[in-house]
């Protein structure tokens, strides 16, 4: 008789199963795979137990091989029952197990029963609380329990592979191969390996095999060698295959393939090194969660292609944030070249069975992805979730030595301890790496600060205990930063134009502005339209203003050259969580095509001490070409122009990898002319007919000022009339005068209003103010009845959830260049308070100015009026008068601009 297909057979299970939440006991189909979250709109954030059933044939016997239930992975406990009898059970909600079934047990029709336990924060699972299981962004988007990856039947030989671990040294093109069986072994058992190239030739084989001890399960390791390797790099992700091939009597029993590639990744110096050279990291977070399956990916396809996206957005690397990716997401990335930083799944709660928990789960993702090329680094612990290593001694000693052992389990690979952010540290780690989150232009000098410290390698980054186990020589990396934009609703719809179901989650975060549903709804309430035209308009402004924010980090970064790289908030939105470069659904931003040109190896980096000027004036840009991995020779050139205006070029010398080399300054004139208008600079770096990086500088010009027909003011602040007085306004007596200027109100001014006053208040912060403007009432809701709130210390800070500063751009305010959100050229006047205790209504009219958080939540206002009595005021609080006067031309347009307004208020006779 011949003999029977060595190969393994499967037989997928997956598809529609019975299935009974115990919240109900209701039976219903569901499609496995996915979580029981993303399928019944009842349960989207229930936990608990449930228990799935299917029935299936008899799959066909063979007496020297058995059958064996696989699951990919199912959270969180399991136990599995076949024809009644239990055959395994699973602790673990991210990694593959299996289950043997015994002789005997499988019938012409078969029942598989399994029951699946999610915890939650209640005391019903005291063998696996929910705070001490790694459980990842579960306690962010919601949990996602059930059998979430594939289920098969697959028949194996008695006498099979169980697991083969690979190392390739790309410097002498070894392959170690430990290999580890399952199974009783017999006299004359051999192992037989074959090395594939990339195209599939064998390039390596063990000749005559390699006999096994009887009855061994640890093959031990077997060593051959390739000549001629192909690194695996991304830009041509060279993949080998080891086939494997057991043997008894010279019989092939079991034959396996896996996948592998020879690639180092490593420090030195200060530096990233991939394949020995030096690498500069372009990175994004990804959460790994999708638009229906929540962490099932719908196809490989879909895989794919958001990974197309993400090497045309210039990425290098996917930061795969405390979740464990289906397998198709490394092989994914193996294929297409992704570098990959992958972490553990995070617990809330530091016990002894939640370290214990955490090491498994490392251990599993080593069994299961350890041959993967794409993955570089390891995380184990992100901001400092789960444990406490401000203040437990303990924690930090357990980190360390889970440090120690992760290097000694995998040395091919860096090891991050903690991804700390704003009050935690590293103990030991491969990286100095850090988060950061601040928004432009409302913090732009904080945000040049904090950089230029990290350029530093400065010691807040590490523990100040004594425990610090630092090099000196950790590669610097920004491991997260970012602002928001928001997707378009319609965008995300399903084909029946409904919105998807996580549209009404979100509500707990960032004091409710986190909650997308009823944007439309909202952006109509406050009358944006009156400043956006559209909803739709105010989408394309939202996301332009993500990659302003964005562009101008990343090359604040790239000016310092110590910073290797760093990691983008992120891949895709998630959710409710809007800062993705592309939506929920994978569509891109506006700024898609765009995003490449300051995310790539070689930048040209502007350096702009203001983003504004006056029209016929010169304005200084300073130039630097920073590089990434590869080299500049000389003889590049760095070509400018701005449209309309003056043109030039910059000798640029040669560079090595990771340098910033610097041009010095150029000082274009901004075109003369009687209109405030946005001009932009234009810049190219070329070597030959080579284009090797394109940059731009938006500058907002600004007209002479004209300086007859101003108001005259009557102030009691010397500071203030000091300041007018610079900018040629009058300074008269409170009679007789067209407007009052005021930084805070009293009595007297309110009176003075209910005359007929009319008044422009700078309530900027530098008189120490009460919550309603007034300098005379601390703890009363007085006249003129608006609530002034610090930003810093609230949700209108703004730095993680954005929040959208806008001008409206009619009346006294139509002539200001750009719009309607505040860009960079406002960056010396954003205001450090917001004013609210205004109607919805207001906001299409009285409120001149003001800002929205998140999806459209917690209208504010920076410039408005108000009536009082017969007169009225205009408020503010733009910080106007930082700058001598004249010297920053938006202030002064502003300045100019309410004392229009003011002077413009109708009041009574």
């Amino acid at each position: 008789m011949p003999h029977p297909d060595p190969e393994r057979l499967c037989l997928s299970l997956d598809g529609i199963w019975r299935f009974t939440h115990e919240i109900d006991g209701r039976q219903r189909d569901i499609v496995v795979p996915m979580p029981w979250q993303a399928q019944f709109d009842d349960l989207r954030q229930v936990s608990g137990t449930a228990h799935y059933r299917r029935s299936f044939p008899a799959p066909p016997a063979n007496p020297d091989e058995h059958w064996l239930l696989c699951f990919g992975a199912v959270g969180y406990h399991t136990t599995v029952r076949l024809n009644g009898i239990p055959i395994g059970s699973h602790e673990g909600g991210w990694l593959p197990f299996e289950c043997p079934i015994p002789d005997g047990l499988l019938h012409d029709e078969n029942q598989l029963d399994v029951t699946v336990i999610l915890p939650d924060g209640s005391t019903a699972t005291p063998d696996f609380p929910f705070a001490e299981i790694p459980h990842g962004k579960q306690s962010w988007y919601g949990p996602t329990g059930g059998i979430w990856q594939s289920v098969r039947l697959e028949r194996r030989n008695r006498f099979h592979l169980q697991h083969c671990a690979i190392t390739a040294d790309l410097a002498t093109g070894q392959v170690a191969l430990a290999l580890t069986l399952t199974g009783p072994t017999a006299e004359g058992t051999t192992v037989a390996v074959t090395l594939l190239a990339p195209d599939g030739s064998a390039v390596a084989t063990s000749q005559t095999g390699t006999a096994i001890a009887t009855g061994q399960t640890d093959a031990g390791t077997l060593t051959l060698t390739v000549p001629q390797v192909q690194p695996w790099h991304p830009d041509h992700p060279a993949l080998y295959t080891a086939r494997v091939t057991l043997l008894q009597a010279g019989q092939p029993k079991d034959i396996t393939n896996h996948s592998f590639g020879f690639r180092s990744f490593q420090t030195r110096n200060g530096q990233l090194l991939l394949n020995g050279a030096p690498f500069y990291m372009r990175a994004a977070l990804d959460q790994d969660y999708y638009p229906t399956g929540i962490c099932n990916p719908p196809s490989l396809e879909f895989l794919e292609d958001q990974l197309h996206k993400a090497k045309a957005l210039g990425l290098n690397m996917l930061r795969c944030h405390i979740k464990v990716p289906d397998p198709r997401y490394y092989e994914a990335a193996d294929r297409l070249g992704m570098l990959i930083w992958t972490e553990i799944p995070n617990v809330a709660g530091f016990t002894a069975a939640s370290a214990r928990r955490m090491r498994d789960t490392m251990q599993g993702i080593l069994n299961r992805d350890g041959n993967h090329p794409c993955i570089v680094i390891w995380t184990l612990i992100n901001e400092d979730w789960g444990t406490r290593l401000i203040e437990d001694a303990s924690h930090r000693a357990w980190l360390a030595g889970m440090y120690d052992w992760l290097k000694q389990a995998d040395p091919t690979r860096l090891v991050v301890d903690n991804s700390p952010c704003h009050q935690n540290f590293h103990v030991k780690s491969d990286l100095d790496d850090y988060h950061f989150y601040r928004s432009i232009p409302e913090r732009r000098t904080e945000w040049d600060e904090l950089i230029a410290d990290f350029a530093t390698r400065p010691d807040w980054i590490w523990s100040p205990n004594g425990d610090a186990q630092r090099r000196g020589d950790e590669p610097l990396i920004l491991s997260e930063f970012g602002v928001w934009g928001l997707p378009d609703p319609d965008l995300l719809a399903g084909p029946d134009g409904a919105e998807p179901w996580w549209m009404e989650t979100g509500a707990a975060w960032g004091d409710g502005v986190a909650y997308p549903h009823g944007i439309q709804n909202r952006f109509a309430t406050y009358r944006l339209d009156t400043v956006f035209q559209s909803f739709d308009a105010f989408i394309t402004a939202v996301q332009w203003y993500q990659f302003a924010n964005l562009k101008y980090e990343i090359e604040v970064m790239r000016r310092h050259a110590p910073i290797m790289g760093y990691v983008i908030t992120e891949f895709t939105d998630v959710h409710w969580e809007a800062n993705g470069l592309l939506d929920m659904n994978r569509n891109p931003r506006v700024f898609h095509d765009e995003f490449a040109t300051i995310n790539a190896d070689i930048i040209i980096v502007p350096q702009v001490s203001h983003y504004a000027g006056t029209a016929g004036q010169p304005v200084r840009i300073g130039l630097s070409v920073a590089l990434g991995g590869g080299s500049l020779p000389s003889g590049a050139t760095l070509n400018w122009s701005l449209a309309g205006g003056d043109t030039g070029s910059l000798p640029v010398p040669a560079a090595m990898p990771c340098d910033v080399a610097d041009l010095g300054t150029i000082t274009p004139t901004l075109p003369a002319g009687t209109a405030n208008r946005m001009h932009r600079v234009d810049l190219t770096l070329t070597s030959g007919l080579k284009v090797l990086a394109r940059n731009a500088v938006d500058i907002a010009s600004y007209a002479p000022r004209h300086r007859t027909d101003l108001p005259s003011l009557a102030t009691d602040a010397p500071g203030l009339a000091a300041h007018a007085r610079g900018l040629g306004y009058r300074i008269v007596p409170r009679d007789r005068a067209d407007l009052i200027l005021t930084h805070g109100l009293v009595a007297a001014d309110i009176a003075a209003m209910q005359a007929g006053a009319r008044y422009l208040v700078l309530a900027d912060g530098t008189d120490a103010l009460t919550t309603s403007l007034r300098l005379d009432a601390p703890d009363q809701m007085l006249l003129p009845d608006i609530i002034l709130t610090p930003r810093d210390g609230t949700i209108w800070r703004g730095d993680w959830i954005a929040g959208f500063s806008w001008i409206r751009r009619q009346g006294p305010f139509a002539d200001l260049p750009g719009g309607p959100l505040l860009d960079l050229s406002y960056d010396r006047v954003v205001p450090h308070h917001v004013m609210t205790g205004f109607r919805p209504w207001e906001y299409g009219g009285a409120v001149h100015a003001g800002l929205v958080v998140g999806w459209v939540h917690k209208p504010a206002a920076l410039i408005a009026e108000r009536r009082v009595g017969r007169g009225g005021l205009v408020a503010t609080t733009f910080r106007l008068c930082c700058d001598p006067p004249g010297t920053d031309p938006v202030a002064s347009a502003l300045f100019d601009a309410l004392t229009r307004c003011a002077a413009e208020l109708v009041t009574d006779p």
